[in-house]
């Protein structure tokens, strides 16, 4: 029987392999039963590791076959490859396109949803649909797919060979995946060597050597297991020296010895001790320059063929490495058939190599000059035949630099290609890789434009070296130059580098002649100044920008943005409210974002509608700020933006829920907020926000161990954010201290964020209420300074104007003021909060004032205020509040709500 007509015995791999086995069909048996009989749910990841030979693929197979024995149970296959590594979600691809495959486009439609244009691209099974991807969209969108396919197909198995080679994209997702797995009737099998673990993808490291998983670890073969893998192929009667010799020459590789036991049966030796001093050299043969010498004495036109099956890697179209090899399809059938008796590669319409090993051997004895030739080849071939740009950049990032402008241009291509499907890091090597062909110097500062823009959202230093680069450059036109600046400025600030954001945007100002470019450079000078912490100069800044969109008409979307700003600035100096509101509504059109301005839309970035929405958010305009931010989420989830701009849209929504007084929605609003922003790695800026808000929300619903949880978890800390956050992360801090008694803590915290903005203009007493916490805290020992702390924020509330504002202030006010005094401004507080959206601060208000009735002995009046505001508090979800209502109404004959406030 010739080689490639024997089939290698499929068994032979699992010798010696019953743990192994036992684990895997305890697994997939788990899984299947677990979905037929309600028994204890088995899902979840099984690992098997070994170095390369150990029989990893054969218990793959093996999973494969037990799977398919389960009735019903789907299975999902896919191979890490080394020569494919750089394909973006290649591995994804494999796993998922055979099952799509077989649905027609409408029942993949109605599979993904909304998520169909989102992660449609990446699979390869839908055109992109805009020019960047996000990737975290891209993830979300194939968690979706998965999802249904494990519920539509209950059970299912996923299993990945060679896992460590796997594209970073298919690991990114993977990786993020699996902390999923145990939800979904889904077993995830993974085969990997762990010396090869890809430094590209640290999550996936952590994944399979954390604790959270146990690889099942393969050894080498004991000298037994080997002699039964000689006496099961070459007869029972081969003798002990002999498959000592096999188990000694082969280290009990289960791969080398199979090859091994095979040539020894082809060259017709006796499994004998005479035999076995010429097993030595057949072992030789099967690997590295022993199998290098093999093939070539199959003769030059074989050789050929092998190297351009090399260069292609896995799957390879037998027509498209005959083209590569410079041969006829006659002949590459020829060569095909001679490698196949030689056990070096398998298949027909597909072919593949034997093993992962002979390809590496086979792909390094190729000269160097010869691989590169053949690698820049195969791009055009690949091209040409209809594989796309993104498989033919795979093979232009191993040619060597040879200042060609078609090469530049086809990297940049591709790089188009993996931005549009969610993988910029792909976008940014291909560039990378551009910038070294070299460009043309004319077009130079258009690819490091390019470059930036691909790494704005996974490495803002990246982007501001590359676009610094461009700007250095006379190349770019004006339009493009304000682009590159304000990009850059993003970039800065998306860093926590405010200063740097600001100082680029004003240097390039200088230069830019007036026009909408020049006011797009304002406008971002104004943001990243005016939410500085630390900002210098505020009070010039704040003058120069109200004197600036005093005459804006709000003509155009730079117009528009500046007075967004003005009014952004406004609301955190307390300024009078219908000013603020005057210049936001402005900004504009009919009551709704400009077009250009929208939430997804990159020229201006989601910066200015946040700053509208916030704006609205703390001056009593609820309805306006909650369908700003309704909007946001909406555009963000139908647009895959699944990252740090839905993760501020949760937190933004979260602040309306908080303003309105839904404390409940607040809380699970910001907590998905600090889910999505904990997905993109710790530290991060967004984080600040959604942590500020939750520590808030959490102390106004009386959970102060919960809040103080909140921030320990979420390093709430000094130093806190450079960036303004909501509300002020420093008086917020010394709010915390004094919800949890300390007193002495809290005064220092407060005193100092007091002291700076008061330095800076910064009134609001809603966004940043240091004055009259800083007075609650030091009423027993400072009463006459608590008095005027109290009488300052209420001047500032005054001015500012607003219901909210004013009524907390007289509210907070009261307590330090004479009984008849606090009682007469606790009225006020309750009539100004019951104008209020803000069902919170007014249900406060009225568990104030029924207890300052209470004390003054007006019972009747004390309990028609506190059952209002017991009722208001259980609506709101504030639980301090309600035991307080109860407590104080407990001697007035209240122990339930039994009333409900007029709204």
């Amino acid at each position: 029987m010739s080689g490639h007509q024997r089939e290698r015995n499929p068994s032979a791999a699992l010798f010696e392999r019953e743990r192994e086995l036992a684990v895997a069909e305890q697994s997939v048996r788990g899984l299947c039963g677990q979905s037929g009989s309600g028994d204890g749910k088995q899902s979840g990841l099984l690992l098997f590791s070994g170095e390369a030979g150990l029989g990893k693929t054969a218990l793959l197979a093996e999973v494969r076959r037990i799977a398919g024995e389960c009735g019903g149970c789907t299975v999902l296959f896919a191979r890490g490859s080394e020569s494919a590594e750089t394909v973006p979600f290649h591995v994804v691809r494999q796993l998922l396109q055979p099952a799509l495959a077989a649905m027609s486009t409408a029942a993949r439609q109605e599979l993904l949803g909304g998520w169909f244009d989102i992660a449609g691209p990446a699979l390869g099974i839908a055109p992109p649909v805009g020019p960047q991807a996000d990737p975290q969209g891209v993830r979300d969108g194939l968690d979706w797919l998965i999802t249904q396919l494990s519920l539509q197909h209950n059970p299912l198995v996923v299993v990945i060979d060679d896992a460590h080679w796997s594209d970073p994209e298919s690991l990114a997702w993977l990786t993020s995946f699996a902390v999923r797995l145990r939800e979904l009737p889904l077993l995830v099998v993974l085969a990997y060597r762990p010396g090869e673990l890809p430094e590209h993808t640290p999550a996936f490291q952590e994944l399979v050597t954390g604790r959270a998983a146990r690889a099942v670890e393969l050894r080498a073969l004991t000298p037994e297991a080997v002699a039964g893998l000689v006496r099961a192929t070459l007869g029972p009667d081969a003798d002990d020296p002999f498959c000592r010799e096999v188990w000694a020459v082969t280290g009990g590789n289960p791969y080398e010895a199979v090859e091994l036991i095979a040539k020894a049966q082809d060259r017709a030796l006796k499994p004998v001790e005479e035999s076995a001093a010429l097993l030595r050299d057949l072992g030789a043969a099967a690997r590295g320059s022993g199998l290098v010498n093999r093939l070539e004495r199959l003769g030059s036109s074989v050789i050929r063929f092998a190297w351009a099956a090399a260069v292609l890697g896995t799957e390879i179209q037998p027509g498209l490495a005959a083209n590569l090899a410079g041969m006829t399809p006659a002949e590459a059938g020829e060569s095909a058939d001679r490698l196949r008796e030689a056990r070096i590669l398998v298949g027909s319409e597909r072919l593949e190599f034997v093993h992962p090993l002979i390809a590496t051997a086979v792909y390094k004895a190729i000269p160097a000059a010869t691989r590169t030739a053949m690698h820049g080849q195969a791009a055009w071939l690949s091209e040409d035949a209809g594989l796309g740009v993104a498989v033919a950049a795979r093979h232009l990032l191993e040619v060597h630099p040879d200042d060609d402008p078609l090469v530049v241009n086809q990297l940049r291509a591709a790089a188009r290609e993996h931005l549009a499907v969610g993988a910029p890091d792909a976008a940014r090597r291909c560039l990378e890789r551009a910038l070294r062909e070299p460009p043309p110097e004319e077009d130079r500062a258009m690819l490091l434009y390019e470059l930036g823009c691909a790494a704005l959202l996974t490495s803002p230093q990246r982007t501001v070296n590359h676009l610094r680069a461009a700007l250095a450059l006379p190349d770019l036109s004006d339009d493009l130059r304000v682009d590159a600046t304000y990009r850059l400025s993003q970039a800065y600030a998306h860093n926590n580098q405010l200063r740097e954001a600001a100082e680029v945007v004003a240097a390039q100002a200088a230069a830019t002649p007036p026009g909408p470019g020049l006011m797009r450079l304002q406008a971002a000078r104004y943001l990243w100044k005016g939410i500085q912490v630390e900002e210098e100069d505020a009070h010039g800044r704040s003058r120069r920008i109200a004197e600036l969109a005093r005459h804006l008409k709000g003509r155009d979307n730079a117009e528009r943005a500046l007075l967004a700003l003005r009014g952004f600035d406004g609301m955190i100096r307390g300024e009078n409210a219908l000013e603020v509101i005057e210049a936001v509504d402005r900004a504009l059109v009919d009551g709704r974002l400009a077009e250009g301005l929208g939430w997804t839309n990159t020229e201006w970035g989601f910066e200015v509608p946040s700053i509208i929405g916030i704006t609205y958010a703390y001056t009593d305009r609820l309805d306006e700020a909650g369908k700003l931010f309704d909007e946001g989420v909406r555009a963000f989830e139908i647009s895959g933006w699944s990252g740090a701009h839905l993760a501020f849209a949760h937190d933004f929504r979260g602040l309306v829920y908080r303003r309105r007084g839904q404390l409940t929605e607040a809380e699970a609003s910001l907590r998905k907020g600090l889910q999505l922003a904990h997905r993109l790695g710790p530290g991060l800026p967004i984080q600040w926000d959604g942590t500020c808000m939750l520590i808030d929300t959490l102390i106004a619903r009386g959970r102060v161990e919960d809040a103080q949880a909140v921030a320990e978890e979420n390093s709430f800390y000094p130093p806190y954010s450079p960036a303004i956050v909501l509300p002020d992360a420093a008086c917020l801090a010394g709010r915390l201290l004094l919800a949890r008694g300390k007193v002495k803590e809290a005064v220092a915290e407060l005193e100092s964020a007091g002291h700076r903005l008061q330095e800076r203009g910064r009134n609001n007493t809603l966004w940043a209420p240091w004055a009259l916490d800083l007075a609650a805290a030091i009423a027993d020992e400072e009463p006459e300074r608590a008095r005027a702390l109290a009488g300052q924020a209420v001047r500032h509330a005054l001015r500012f104007g607003t219901d909210t504002a004013i009524g907390e202030a007289l509210r907070r006010s009261a307590p330090l003021a004479e009984p008849a005094e606090g009682l007469a401004k606790l009225e006020k507080a309750v009539e100004h909060l019951r104008r209020s959206p803000c069902r919170f601060e007014y249900a406060t208000a009225l568990v104030d004032h029924g207890t300052a009735l209470k004390r003054a002995g007006r019972r009747e009046e004390a309990a028609a205020r506190l059952r209002a505001g017991l009722a208001l508090a259980e609506r709101c979800g504030a639980d301090g509040l309600v035991a307080t209502a109860r407590a104080e109404g407990a001697d007035c004959g209240i122990e339930e709500a039994e009333a409900t406030p007029t709204d």
